[in-house]
């Protein structure tokens, strides 16, 4: 018997080695975070077609649009939320693919822009809308000139999963300057017509994050103060204690929310999420949980469903 099993090990590895050097690369160039694509929650939203296959675009409520993408590591999800005389994108994603051609499909209405923060992929085609909401901060007029460095490390191949647009240029690959035509403010309402969204300040992540409120329709976007995944606080602009109050003042909306859509995987989640956020984040800063070693320099906290990657404590 063991005999048999050892000559039928030589034979596949035989085969293996005889397959051409093209396949075996395309194999193991399949990044792990790949791997688990298509993720299964997007089975239950309405999905809709576009032309552009850098995009996925579901629709997670009436009015509202979840641009998905799916192709790069990030996997992030810009909203598009329509009312009756105008609509607003909440991000404009990578800037890899054309997010204003998939917007002109979605809705014909004029589209402002506000982002939920201004890292690299969420403003990567501010550059092509005439006009843009953001916070009054230092932070969003440092980014809104355009960056290379962060941009450059989301195109590697580690980072891509597929097949990147026709025609894109990975080694020119940078997130475009882009003109803020007006700054918006904690509590600011912004009126598209039969439809007003809330701005929530929501500091934490970096110091212009927000959240938008749809009281009406019970929807609260949290841009990347919240989403399920492992939840990035380990930049320099990151601050803790800005973040645990922003996240207990989305906590106490819970009573008026009934879908959270946040900006990166999945774009829905219960409102009871945002309390295990608080409870987990609290748990983590009093030391009640051991942490794992992730990335250089980072180490990552996980209680239940809910995950935080921080910097490793010096000497670590």
């Amino acid at each position: 018997m063991r005999k048999l099993l050892l000559i039928t090990t030589m034979y596949i590895l035989m085969a293996y080695l005889s397959l051409p050097p093209t396949y075996l690369l395309a194999q193991s160039a399949i990044p792990q975070w790949c791997r688990a694509l298509p993720r299964p929650e997007y089975k239950t939203l309405e999905r809709v077609a576009v032309g552009d296959p850098w995009f996925e675009v579901y629709k997670p409520a009436p009015g509202v649009f979840a641009i998905y993408e799916p192709h790069q590591a990030e996997e992030v999800i810009s909203y598009l939320i329509v009312g009756e005389k105008r609509a607003l994108l909440f991000d404009t994603g990578m800037g890899i693919s054309d997010i204003k051609k998939v917007t002109a499909e979605l809705t014909k209405l004029p589209v402002v822009v506000l982002n939920s923060h201004t890292h690299d992929d969420h403003v990567g085609d501010n550059w092509e809308f005439d006009t843009i909401y953001a916070m009054d901060t230092d932070f969003t007029r440092k980014n809104a000139q355009g960056s290379r460095e962060d941009a450059q490390a989301e195109v590697t191949p580690d980072q891509i999963c597929g097949t990147l647009p026709k025609g894109f240029d990975s080694q020119a690959y940078t997130t475009r300057p882009w003109t803020i035509t007006n700054y918006t403010h904690d509590g600011d309402r912004l009126d598209l017509g039969g439809r007003t969204l809330e701005v929530i300040a929501t500091p934490g992540h970096t110091p212009d994050a927000i959240s938008l409120i749809d009281r009406a329709n019970g929807l609260l976007f949290t841009g990347d103060t919240y989403y399920p995944a492992p939840i990035w606080l380990f930049r320099p602009e990151t601050d803790f204690k800005a973040y645990a109050a922003s996240i207990s003042r989305l906590n106490g909306l819970v009573p008026y929310v009934k879908v959270v859509l946040g900006a990166h995987n999945i774009p829905v989640a219960s409102p009871e999420v945002l309390t295990r956020l608080v409870l987990a984040f609290a748990a983590m800063r009093q030391g009640k949980i051991t942490p794992t070693p992730d990335s250089p320099g980072r180490v990552l906290y996980k209680v239940g469903d809910i995950s935080f990657l921080v910097r490793a404590p010096e000497g670590k």
